[in-house]
């Protein structure tokens, strides 16, 4: 008889190491998938909220347990008779919150679903990922995952995908429902630029991959030169959430200055730029925007301005589907902070952006991405 192989703790494996052995588990994600709404009792999903990509801004405890709380919707989930699903949050959720989602349900009394609904909170009101606090809480992750009654049948939600809620799955040794962190850069600012061109999908016109004002100043005249009515553009960091990474510069009267004067020129209407936060200061934006990476666009200007969006999934199978579209509510210090939204977006063009999200979507499956996904 040969001893059962031990395969050496997480803790003991290097990046490479943790993403072939992420790669091997993702493989069940598609018969979880398979099996999911066929009503076995042994069925369970781990919700884990975690904002793990820097949004630009500080914080604070309200605004974190508030974005952990936007998955909150996944409780209807519930309506499936067995399911069960544990949602992990940073504090503990108002029971009022729990007690009106819960009523949403159809044909579901309340009371059954909240019996099987397991809600763990890491008491760690801190201003950091969710991931990163239950990764350092082995005690957390044992009552975790002792609330899962089949590991075949269970798979993870997270709100992002990084390293963290990777190292998160292979803790709890569930699939993720969610993009390889490997993809993460076809979600950035630049990423997403790359993927409007490579999709054939008008954009606007600009420059990524930049890391410096030097280099957005460059870009800047680049533009100017190729649409000389441009009056104003954006710089947003490649990672900014809700408009936070946005910055304006106003180029007006820029063109009509001699060619050896614009780089000049355009570099002191970039350090004048205004930024869309207001709590953050230049130094520490244009810190973040240079670690990062960003990019710079076009403006675009007109008398009435709509800001949709289109909301997809990648299936484990490969497939994409549409889900819904919706207008985005805009506001802040120049009109580009996400403020909410009115759903679904106008039927006179909601079929006109379903179309190049769709081919989007595809570009994004083909490519190995997973789970739901917003293009704006």
């Amino acid at each position: 008889i040969q001893p059962a192989q031990i395969q050496p703790a997480l803790a003991e494996l290097d990046d490479a190491a943790r993403q072939g052995r992420f790669h091997v588990l993702q493989q069940r994600m598609e018969p979880v998938w398979e099996a999911w709404g066929l009503d076995l009792p042994d069925e369970s999903v781990v919700v884990v909220p975690s904002i793990t990509v820097s949004r630009g801004v500080a914080t604070g405890s309200a605004l974190t347990q508030a974005f952990e709380e936007r998955l909150l919707f996944l409780l209807l989930l519930l309506r499936q008779p067995r399911l069960r699903m544990i949602y992990v949050t940073s504090a503990p959720i108002n029971p009022r919150i729990i007690e009106y989602y819960l009523a949403l349900l159809p044909g579901v009394i309340p009371s059954h679903a909240l019996a099987r609904l397991t809600l763990i909170a890491a008491d760690d009101s801190t201003d950091r990922a969710l991931s990163e606090k239950l990764l350092e809480r082995p005690r957390l992750l044992a009552k975790i995952a002792a609330q899962i009654p089949n590991r075949e049948r269970c798979h993870l939600i997270p709100y992002n995908t990084t390293s963290l809620e990777r190292d998160l799955a292979l803790t709890l040794g569930i699939p993720m429902y969610g993009a390889d962190p490997r993809l993460a850069d076809l979600g950035t600012k630049s990423g997403c630029r790359r993927l409007f061109a490579e999709c054939g999908v008008t954009h606007p016109l600009g420059a990524e991959n930049l890391h410096s004002l030097a280099e957005v100043t460059d870009a800047i005249k680049v533009m100017i030169a190729t649409r000389p009515t441009i009056g104003e553009v954006i710089i947003k960091t490649n990672e900014g959430v809700s408009g936070a990474g946005n910055a304006l510069v106003d180029l007006a009267g820029i063109v009509n200055l001699p060619e050896e004067q614009r780089a000049a020129a355009i570099d002191i209407r970039v350090r004048a730029m205004q930024l869309e936060s207001t709590t953050i200061p230049l130094d520490t934006y244009v810190a973040k925007f240079e670690k990062g990476g960003g990019i710079v666009e076009e403006r675009i200007v007109g008398e009435t301005l709509l800001s949709p969006s289109v909301q997809l999934r990648a299936r484990p199978d490969g497939s994409v589907e549409l889900l819904s579209t919706h207008d985005q509510l805009l506001g802040g210090a120049s009109g580009q902070s996400y403020l909410g939204c009115l759903f679904p977006a106008d039927p006179a063009y909601s079929r006109l952006i379903s179309e190049p999200a769709q081919r989007i979507g595809e570009r994004l499956a083909a490519a190995g991405a997973l789970g739901r996904f917003a293009i704006d």
